[in-house]
Order: C-alpha cells, then structure tokens, then sequence
C-alpha cells in the first residue's frame, strides 16, 4: 500500500466535510485523514492505485488545492 501525503488548504472540520463525500466516493481510496494540527494541514491518502495527480484533482473538485510532499517515507515498505 502507497501513503501519499499532500499540504493543503483543508483548514476545519467544515472544510473536511466538504473534502469527504469526494474522498469517500473514490474507491481506490483505502483509507484518508487531514492532520489539522500540522501547521500544513497534512492530507494522507493511502491506496494501491492512486497517483499524487489524481489525488490533487479529487481534491481539487472539491474546491481545495493538495501539493504532494516528497519524501523517502514513501519508499518504505509496511
């Protein structure tokens, strides 16, 4: 499984309910979650399937926006 994580500008629970019916709808989504605490609001995605573009345009119909953050975590093996 890939974890993918993104800065974006998901800043509240409301901004996340407005993320969630897209993220929920997408089913080569296995699991996500938005680290509001982190300073960039941290989404992480973890799929099979997904590339960081996909993502970023799921969340982007959404009316926010996700850069991909790259990192050697996303190498490692679970």
């Amino acid at each position: 499984m890939k974890e993918l994580k993104f800065n974006t500008n998901i800043k509240c629970m409301g901004c996340v309910s407005s993320v969630k019916p897209v993220l929920d709808r997408e089913s080569k989504i296995i699991n996500w979650e938005v680290d509001l605490e982190s300073p960039n609001k941290v989404l992480t995605i973890k799929s099979n399937e997904l590339n960081p573009q996909e993502v970023s345009e799921l969340v982007k119909r959404a009316g926010y926006f996700a850069n991909e953050i790259k990192e050697e975590i996303h190498n490692e093996k679970e």
